[in-house]
């Protein structure tokens, strides 16, 4: 897709960029933790930049312009950053190092970790505005633009991918005995989660 096809318009070839200069930090300070205390703070970190047809279709179900402007503007999800750690403890180290960040101003944050979805939900969501060397579909440069970084354990990464899976599944039949099996199996995860949380803060003590 060109950029006079794309809802991004020509920034479109600049918004890998950006990402790369969000995501170069996060990866840099998880290396620097790492060789300070021979454990990362994340098994995976995935990014994307929103598909063309995703973003239409959320700016239409909005009511907003289907404009490149609203795209990068009205919405802040373009840029989608996701992280997963092996522990609740190292998702909040993560959390204050990106709040610490002199490029990035927080626009929202959600944490559904200590208070989860009804449904059994967990995970931390943040809106973040970064600055970064690029023009922006405002004409600053430097220019600002907007990323959704969701922080996760594993364990809440696999139980939001089955979630997911139940959500745009149509036709169950047993649904109400599904989403009460998630609903009982993420609270089981998440006293899984901070076991392992409490054994790994018993091991670095010795």
């Amino acid at each position: 897709m060109n950029s006079e096809e794309s809802i991004y318009g020509h920034y479109i070839d600049i918004l890998p960029e950006v990402m790369d200069a969000i995501v170069k930090p996060i990866i840099r300070f998880n290396e620097e933790t790492e060789k300070e205390t021979g454990h990362g703070l994340y098994n995976h970190l995935l990014y994307r930049i929103k598909s063309d047809a995703s973003m239409r279709e959320k700016l239409e179900k909005r009511g907003l312009p289907v404009t490149t402007e609203s795209a990068l503007k009205k919405v802040h999800d373009a840029l989608g950053i996701r992280i997963i750690a092996g522990y609740v403890d190292d998702i909040y180290v993560m959390i204050g190092h990106l709040r610490s960040l002199p490029s990035c101003r927080v626009v929202e944050e959600k944490d559904y970790i200590r208070n989860s979805k009804p449904n059994g939900y967990r995970s931390y969501h943040m809106i973040l505005e970064f600055t970064v060397p690029f023009e922006d579909v405002s004409g600053n440069d430097p220019g600002h633009y907007f990323a959704e970084i969701q922080l996760r354990t594993i364990a809440m990464d696999s139980w939001a991918s089955l979630e997911h899976e139940l959500k745009y599944k149509h036709q169950i039949g047993n649904e109400k005995m599904i989403v009460s099996e998630l609903k009982r199996v993420a609270d089981e995860l998440a006293s899984c989660d901070l076991s392992m949380q409490t054994i790994r803060d018993l091991i670095r003590q010795e």
